[in-house]
């Protein structure tokens, strides 16, 4: 399974997502939870997903296992340090073709905020 956060697509196994014993403990967290987590993450690293690439990954197997279907995440802070609630954040269940599309690209080394934007999150289109 693929999971896009921001402009960097990470393989997540669905067999080892999580052990029994972390699912319990997660299945009480709401998504709004794990959101905010996101934030918080984000706030202190925009660049998370690039500078982290484990804690993006944990945050994308929570979100995955919290909302099925839902393969890419977008946290957008204005900058490093600022508040949580100031992280922008967006969701999208992308279809086969574009994941294989965007993992194409990440494998060549030409995934980046920019291809990914147009793929996927259209903010920059005019």
């Amino acid at each position: 399974m693929y999971f896009l956060v921001n402009d960097t697509l990470f393989e997540l196994d669905e067999r080892n997502l999580v052990s029994p014993l972390d699912a319990r403990r997660f299945a009480s967290l709401p998504l709004s939870f794990v959101i905010q987590l996101g934030q918080e993450l984000f706030a202190e690293d925009p660049m998370l997903a690039r500078n982290s690439p484990e804690r993006a990954r944990r945050l994308a197997m929570l979100l995955a296992l919290k909302q099925p279907g839902m393969n890419a995440a977008l946290f957008v802070a204005p900058a490093r340090g600022c508040r949580p609630d100031q992280v922008g954040a967006r969701f999208a269940e992308l279809s086969i073709d574009v994941l294989a599309g965007l993992h194409a690209r990440q494998n060549a080394g030409a995934l980046d905020a920019v291809s990914a934007d147009r793929e996927v999150w259209r903010r920059l289109a005019a």
